[in-house]
Protein backbone atom coordinates (compact mmCIF):
# COMPACT_ATOMS: atom_id res chain seq x y z
CA UNK A 1 0.00 0.00 0.00
CA UNK A 2 1.78 3.56 -1.12
CA UNK A 3 2.26 6.02 1.82
CA UNK A 4 -0.94 8.74 1.33
CA UNK A 5 0.89 11.79 1.90
CA UNK A 6 3.83 10.33 -0.83
CA UNK A 7 1.03 9.21 -3.63
CA UNK A 8 -0.83 12.13 -2.78
CA UNK A 9 2.23 14.02 -3.54
CA UNK A 10 3.78 12.36 -6.28
CA UNK A 11 -0.12 12.52 -8.42
CA UNK A 12 -0.01 16.15 -7.58
CA UNK A 13 3.40 16.27 -9.77
CA UNK A 14 2.01 14.21 -12.41
CA UNK A 15 -1.20 16.58 -12.66
CA UNK A 16 1.01 19.88 -12.71
CA UNK A 17 3.27 17.96 -15.89
CA UNK A 18 0.20 17.00 -17.41
CA UNK A 19 -0.80 21.01 -17.28
CA UNK A 20 2.05 22.04 -18.19
CA UNK A 21 2.04 20.27 -21.05
CA UNK A 22 -1.57 21.38 -22.12
CA UNK A 23 -0.67 25.05 -21.67
CA UNK A 24 -3.26 24.66 -18.59
CA UNK A 25 -3.47 26.16 -15.13
CA UNK A 26 -3.28 23.16 -11.94
CA UNK A 27 -5.72 24.68 -10.30
CA UNK A 28 -8.42 23.72 -13.26
CA UNK A 29 -8.39 20.15 -12.30
CA UNK A 30 -9.99 19.03 -8.99
CA UNK A 31 -8.27 15.29 -7.46
CA UNK A 32 -11.22 13.37 -6.24
CA UNK A 33 -9.64 10.71 -3.99
CA UNK A 34 -11.66 7.92 -4.60
CA UNK A 35 -12.40 6.34 -0.85
CA UNK A 36 -14.83 4.28 -1.92
CA UNK A 37 -14.47 0.72 0.52
CA UNK A 38 -11.90 2.42 2.55
CA UNK A 39 -12.07 3.04 6.28
CA UNK A 40 -11.81 5.69 7.43
CA UNK A 41 -8.59 5.44 9.44
CA UNK A 42 -7.05 5.05 4.97
CA UNK A 43 -8.35 8.60 4.56
CA UNK A 44 -7.52 10.49 7.38
CA UNK A 45 -3.74 10.51 6.59
CA UNK A 46 -5.32 11.77 3.19
CA UNK A 47 -7.01 14.54 5.64
CA UNK A 48 -4.05 15.21 7.31
CA UNK A 49 -1.82 15.96 4.05
CA UNK A 50 -5.23 18.67 2.85
CA UNK A 51 -6.69 16.36 0.04
CA UNK A 52 -10.12 17.77 0.07
CA UNK A 53 -12.30 16.20 -2.48
CA UNK A 54 -13.10 12.40 -1.98
CA UNK A 55 -15.64 10.04 -3.80
CA UNK A 56 -18.08 7.11 -2.64
CA UNK A 57 -19.71 5.11 -4.95
CA UNK A 58 -22.79 4.27 -2.73
CA UNK A 59 -24.85 6.69 -0.27
CA UNK A 60 -25.43 3.98 2.60
CA UNK A 61 -21.60 3.39 3.07
CA UNK A 62 -20.69 7.48 2.76
CA UNK A 63 -23.67 8.22 5.11
CA UNK A 64 -21.96 5.56 7.53
CA UNK A 65 -18.42 6.70 7.29
CA UNK A 66 -18.30 10.65 6.22
CA UNK A 67 -19.94 12.14 9.16
CA UNK A 68 -17.54 11.80 12.26
CA UNK A 69 -14.57 12.39 9.38
CA UNK A 70 -16.69 15.99 8.25
CA UNK A 71 -16.63 16.59 11.92
CA UNK A 72 -13.19 16.38 12.17
CA UNK A 73 -12.52 18.07 8.70
CA UNK A 74 -15.66 20.50 7.82
CA UNK A 75 -14.43 21.48 4.44
CA UNK A 76 -14.21 18.37 2.93
CA UNK A 77 -16.06 18.22 -0.02
CA UNK A 78 -17.92 15.05 -0.89
CA UNK A 79 -18.37 13.85 -4.68
CA UNK A 80 -20.82 10.94 -5.72
CA UNK A 81 -19.41 8.65 -8.43
CA UNK A 82 -21.24 5.78 -8.49
CA UNK A 83 -24.38 5.07 -9.66
CA UNK A 84 -27.74 6.96 -8.26
CA UNK A 85 -31.38 5.01 -7.17
CA UNK A 86 -33.97 7.32 -7.67
CA UNK A 87 -35.21 6.64 -4.21
CA UNK A 88 -31.58 7.46 -2.72
CA UNK A 89 -31.81 11.06 -4.57
CA UNK A 90 -32.48 12.47 -0.99
CA UNK A 91 -30.31 11.07 0.99
CA UNK A 92 -27.48 12.04 -1.72
CA UNK A 93 -28.55 15.86 -2.02
CA UNK A 94 -28.20 15.83 1.64
CA UNK A 95 -25.05 14.16 2.31
CA UNK A 96 -22.89 14.83 -1.47
CA UNK A 97 -21.83 18.41 -2.48
CA UNK A 98 -21.24 17.25 -6.63
CA UNK A 99 -23.07 14.39 -8.05
CA UNK A 100 -21.56 12.79 -11.25
CA UNK A 101 -24.26 10.23 -12.29
CA UNK A 102 -26.96 11.93 -13.28
CA UNK A 103 -28.30 9.72 -16.14
CA UNK A 104 -31.92 9.20 -17.10
CA UNK A 105 -35.07 11.61 -16.45
CA UNK A 106 -36.41 9.79 -13.70
CA UNK A 107 -33.56 10.64 -11.75
CA UNK A 108 -34.01 14.35 -12.62
CA UNK A 109 -37.24 14.25 -11.62
CA UNK A 110 -36.02 12.59 -8.15
CA UNK A 111 -32.88 15.09 -8.04
CA UNK A 112 -35.32 17.83 -8.61
CA UNK A 113 -38.20 17.03 -5.62
CA UNK A 114 -35.07 16.43 -3.52
CA UNK A 115 -33.84 19.76 -4.27
CA UNK A 116 -37.18 21.20 -3.35
CA UNK A 117 -37.59 19.40 0.24
CA UNK A 118 -33.90 19.77 1.00
CA UNK A 119 -33.52 23.40 -0.22
CA UNK A 120 -30.00 22.54 -1.38
CA UNK A 121 -29.34 22.57 -5.30
CA UNK A 122 -26.50 20.28 -5.75
CA UNK A 123 -24.41 20.81 -9.23
CA UNK A 124 -24.72 17.47 -11.46
CA UNK A 125 -22.39 15.59 -13.96
CA UNK A 126 -24.17 14.55 -16.38
CA UNK A 127 -22.73 10.37 -16.95
CA UNK A 128 -22.63 9.38 -20.44
CA UNK A 129 -22.70 6.14 -21.86
CA UNK A 130 -19.60 7.05 -24.52
CA UNK A 131 -19.16 3.94 -25.82
CA UNK A 132 -22.87 2.62 -26.12
CA UNK A 133 -21.74 -0.39 -23.58
CA UNK A 134 -25.03 -2.13 -22.31
CA UNK A 135 -23.65 -3.10 -18.53
CA UNK A 136 -22.40 0.21 -17.81
CA UNK A 137 -24.98 2.86 -16.64
CA UNK A 138 -24.72 6.52 -18.18
CA UNK A 139 -26.73 8.28 -21.10
CA UNK A 140 -26.97 7.38 -24.50
CA UNK A 141 -25.47 9.70 -27.05
CA UNK A 142 -28.65 10.24 -28.49
CA UNK A 143 -30.73 11.34 -25.49
CA UNK A 144 -27.69 13.40 -24.27
CA UNK A 145 -29.50 16.97 -25.52
CA UNK A 146 -32.96 16.16 -24.63
CA UNK A 147 -31.90 14.78 -21.11
CA UNK A 148 -29.66 17.89 -20.63
CA UNK A 149 -32.56 20.30 -21.57
CA UNK A 150 -34.67 18.28 -18.92
CA UNK A 151 -32.43 19.27 -16.29
CA UNK A 152 -32.06 22.72 -16.84
CA UNK A 153 -35.67 23.05 -17.13
CA UNK A 154 -35.98 21.07 -13.70
CA UNK A 155 -33.76 23.64 -12.30
CA UNK A 156 -30.78 21.21 -11.63
CA UNK A 157 -27.44 23.14 -11.90
CA UNK A 158 -25.34 20.83 -14.33
CA UNK A 159 -21.47 20.79 -13.63
CA UNK A 160 -20.47 19.32 -16.50
CA UNK A 161 -20.89 15.37 -18.25
CA UNK A 162 -19.06 12.40 -16.86
CA UNK A 163 -17.83 9.36 -18.85
CA UNK A 164 -15.89 6.45 -17.84
CA UNK A 165 -14.12 4.54 -20.70
CA UNK A 166 -14.71 1.32 -22.10
CA UNK A 167 -11.61 -1.64 -20.36
CA UNK A 168 -8.61 -2.75 -22.67
CA UNK A 169 -8.79 -0.06 -25.17
CA UNK A 170 -6.65 3.44 -25.62
CA UNK A 171 -9.32 5.98 -23.78
CA UNK A 172 -8.20 9.39 -25.54
CA UNK A 173 -10.66 8.92 -28.38
CA UNK A 174 -13.52 8.73 -25.80
CA UNK A 175 -12.37 11.47 -23.37
CA UNK A 176 -11.63 13.69 -27.35
CA UNK A 177 -15.19 13.12 -27.61
CA UNK A 178 -16.37 13.75 -23.77
CA UNK A 179 -14.77 17.53 -24.20
CA UNK A 180 -16.42 18.10 -27.91
CA UNK A 181 -19.77 17.43 -26.55
CA UNK A 182 -19.44 19.16 -23.09
CA UNK A 183 -18.50 22.19 -25.08
CA UNK A 184 -21.20 21.67 -28.08
CA UNK A 185 -23.57 21.68 -25.14
CA UNK A 186 -22.17 24.35 -23.35
CA UNK A 187 -21.16 22.65 -19.85
CA UNK A 188 -17.73 23.72 -18.26
CA UNK A 189 -17.19 20.46 -16.52
CA UNK A 190 -15.41 17.29 -17.92
CA UNK A 191 -14.99 14.44 -15.40
CA UNK A 192 -13.09 11.70 -16.76
CA UNK A 193 -9.63 9.92 -15.73
CA UNK A 194 -8.62 7.45 -13.28
CA UNK A 195 -5.51 5.92 -11.75
CA UNK A 196 -4.63 4.70 -15.22
CA UNK A 197 -5.32 7.24 -17.63
CA UNK A 198 -6.12 10.97 -16.03
CA UNK A 199 -2.50 12.27 -17.46
CA UNK A 200 -4.32 11.65 -20.83
CA UNK A 201 -7.36 12.91 -19.35
CA UNK A 202 -5.82 16.46 -18.42
CA UNK A 203 -4.49 16.55 -22.04
CA UNK A 204 -7.77 16.10 -23.85
CA UNK A 205 -9.53 18.72 -21.09
CA UNK A 206 -10.65 17.15 -17.95
CA UNK A 207 -11.32 19.29 -15.11
CA UNK A 208 -12.23 16.47 -12.44
CA UNK A 209 -10.48 13.67 -12.35
CA UNK A 210 -11.33 10.27 -10.10
CA UNK A 211 -8.25 8.31 -8.35
CA UNK A 212 -8.23 5.53 -6.32
CA UNK A 213 -5.67 2.58 -6.78
CA UNK A 214 -3.12 5.28 -7.30
CA UNK A 215 -3.34 6.60 -4.05
CA UNK A 216 -4.67 3.70 -1.93
CA UNK A 217 -3.27 0.97 -3.16
CA UNK A 218 -4.81 -1.56 -5.12
CA UNK A 219 -9.01 -1.11 -5.89
CA UNK A 220 -9.60 1.67 -8.41
CA UNK A 221 -12.11 4.53 -8.49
Amino acid sequence: MPDPSQALATIQDRIARACRIASRDPAEVTLIAVSKTRPADAIRPLLRAGQRDFGENRVSEAAAKWPALRDECPDVRLHLVGQLQSNKAEDAVRLFDTIHSLDRPSLVAALARASDRTGRRVPCFVQVNIAGEAQKGGCPLAALPALVEESRRADLPLAGLMCLPPLGVEPAPFFALLDKLAADIGLPGRSMGMSGDFDTAILLGATHVRVGTALFGERDG
